[in-house]
């Protein structure tokens, strides 16, 4: 034994018994000196920490590192594993990469920075940060916790190049995603439920800085009152954001008013609530029905395919001016390839937004792909809001509901030395133009004659023919054109007539004979029907939506969790599918195009097909909401 520790160990042993002239507390007395010890003030109750905690730098600093039970960030932390490995696949759209980045696809893209390009797919298959990437990597390696740090890099990197390489799929939820991904790479999360505490004895239950739950938190927090913020406009606090989804069976119970006021309070409230310890139980309850509802309104994430659409597969574009102006550059391009050099294109978009008139969102007169456009400066060819017109939204409603079913109205507001040139449908009888405010001139192309409108005047449009409609006030105009959809009121009376038809004949009331052509609409189907109605296939087509919208509504809960289960079991099954291919193709290089074909076909394959004639329906990929 050494001198120095053997004095040390003595001096410790006479400091730690006290002088036998000092007499021994009783253990009552030790016990009451326990139960006097600091008393736990509001604020450490409430907020789990002092006031005096932040009165200097230093206090502050000791603070964010002092010592927190890890439990609660493990289980964080294996919870977004889950939820990212089961997320990304169906959610973000990439179980069907292959259709967005095929090879060799013409079509416009919108990154972030215009010099990011798509890998070829078998790479963009096998890049993606979910469970059907490489074994053991991105969101599961952050679930189980193994190999933490690695895990996290395999899945920020690859979710942040898909992210800035799309941004028509943006929105609050993805880039969350991606911002705790990289938070999780720079904390200590893998201290419990983890593999690397079962390899590692001296991580496992080891004690994390305080920071690691502030950096969540307050990240939370920024999500929800950024967003209480937003909903303090008008638009919101009137009620009109939501003006159709205030009608959805999900508010039956709460007005309108109800619906806003209660969604600008969570907002702004539960940042603060889910911050703070003694709070959080109660917040959580709110935000998970709050959460639960949006999962039936809404599909947030789902890739958007327009087939209408010229060399997009996205409409975001049209709605915001830097991807208009990457539209359009990349639309010169590859117009080249047709014998089209040096063009010029315009764009003519009109949108009504929460209920206000139909505007222009950009100056037609502006050739976009000389356009100058730039983050940092303000795009002048982007028309503003015509705010000043939204007071008229009270009377654009009283409008709308005096008008009987099978009359429509389009609200119209145009800007000053702008004109409107549009075509009237033979199918739209009765198509009339009313001047709400201004003044307009009014062209009747075929005819070259013009008409001018002033406030309170109306004029009758001839059908099949074009006309223009010239804004020569000074203030913008508003009008609106009224009209009666006549097809679609025969189509109707039809429908009638075939439902009555099927009910006299089902309750022995009708006397003569059905017509054979009419045969189907009794039956219920066109089978052994050489040459159909096309109003009897409209009919019957319509009937079985019908009938299949009851069935699903009507549905048991067993049955409705079992196709929710089968909807996920085939989006996983095909993104496992082709993970398995591009890794084939690209360890032995790729299969002759009909085997190819073939396994493409098997992937798409939905219960009860036959691969060989089974194909992908990009229509039946549309935006689906929660069947739970």
């Amino acid at each position: 034994m050494r001198p120095g520790r053997g004095r040390a160990a003595a001096l410790g042993a006479q400091l730690a018994e006290p002088p036998a002239s000092m007499p021994k507390p009783s253990r009552a007395k030790g016990v009451r000196a326990a139960e006097l010890g600091p008393p736990c003030t509001w604020a450490k109750h409430l907020l789990g920490f002092e006031g005096a905690d932040l009165s200097s730098w230093h206090r502050f600093v000791c603070l964010l590192n002092r010592p927190t039970d890890p439990a609660g960030l493990g289980v964080f932390r294996f919870l977004f594993g889950l939820l990212m490995a089961l997320d990304i696949p169906q959610e973000r759209g990439l179980s069907y990469l292959d259709h967005k980045y095929l090879d060799g696809l013409q079509v416009c893209r919108f990154p972030l920075f215009n010099f990011l390009k798509p890998l070829p797919l078998d790479w963009m298959c096998v890049d993606r940060p979910d469970l059907s990437s490489f074994p053991a990597t991105g969101a599961v390696g952050i679930m189980l916790g193994c190999f933490y740090r690695l895990s996290c890099l395999l899945f920020v990197l690859p979710y942040w190049y898909i992210f800035f390489l799309d941004k028509t799929t943006w929105n609050n939820h993805s880039y969350l995603y991606g911002l705790i991904g990289f938070q999780l790479l720079v904390m200590n999360a893998n201290r419990y439920w983890s593999v690397d505490g079962l390899l590692h004895p001296r991580k496992k239950n080891a004690h994390v800085p305080l920071w690691n739950y502030t950096v969540l938190r307050m990240q939370i927090f920024i999500v929800y009152f950024i967003a209480g913020i937003k909903k303090l406009d008008a638009d919101w606090v009137e009620g009109y954001s939501m003006g159709n989804l205030g009608r959805h069976w999900l508010f039956s119970p709460f007005s309108l008013l109800v619906v806003h006021g209660g969604g600008l309070a969570l907002d702004l409230t539960a940042g603060f609530l889910l911050f703070f310890d003694a709070t959080r139980p109660v917040s959580i309850i709110f935000v998970s029905y709050f959460h639960c509802m949006n999962s039936q309104l809404f599909n947030i994430g789902e890739t958007c395919v327009s087939l209408g659409q010229v060399f997009t597969q996205s409409r975001r574009w049209k709605d915001h001016a830097d991807m208009l102006k990457q539209y359009a550059t990349c639309l010169s391009r590859l117009l080249q390839n047709y014998n089209i050099s040096q063009p010029e294109i315009y764009f003519d978009i009109w949108v009504s937004i929460n209920d206000r008139f139909q505007q222009r969102l950009f100056d037609p007169h502006e050739d976009i792909v000389k356009a100058d456009w730039s983050p940092f400066q303000k795009t002048t060819w982007l028309k503003p809001l015509l705010v000043d017109l939204s007071p008229w939204r009270t009377k654009l409603q009283e409008i709308e509901n005096s008008l009987d079913n099978q009359t429509e109205v389009v609200f119209i507001a145009d800007f000053p030395g702008l004109h409107l040139e549009n075509f009237v449908s033979e199918d739209l009888g009765n198509t009339s133009l009313h001047l709400l405010k201004g003044e307009v001139a009014v062209e009747i192309v075929s005819a070259k004659k013009n008409y001018t409108l002033q406030e309170g005047d109306s004029r009758q449009l001839p059908p099949g023919e074009y006309h223009k409609v010239f804004t020569v006030s000074q203030e913008p105009s508003c009008y609106m054109y009224v009209y009666v959809n006549t097809t679609e009121a025969a189509l109707e009376q039809n429908f009638t007539r075939f439902q009555e038809l099927r009910e006299k004949v089902r309750n022995g009331t009708e006397t003569e004979p059905v017509p054979p052509e009419l045969q189907p609409v009794i039956d219920g189907f066109l089978d052994n029907v050489t040459q159909a109605d096309p109003v009897v296939e409209a009919f019957l087509r319509r009937e079985q939506r019908v009938e299949e919208l009851q069935r699903r509504r009507n549905a048991t809960l067993i049955e409705r969790f079992q196709r929710f289960t089968r909807k996920k079991y085939f989006i996983f099954r095909r993104s496992l599918l082709m993970t398995s291919i591009s890794l084939r193709n690209l360890a032995l290089g790729r299969p002759s195009l009909d085997q190819l074909a073939q396994e493409v076909a098997y992937a798409n394959m939905q219960q009860g097909e036959d691969s060989t004639t089974s194909r992908p329906d990009p229509a039946s990929r549309e935006a689906e909401h929660s069947e739970l």
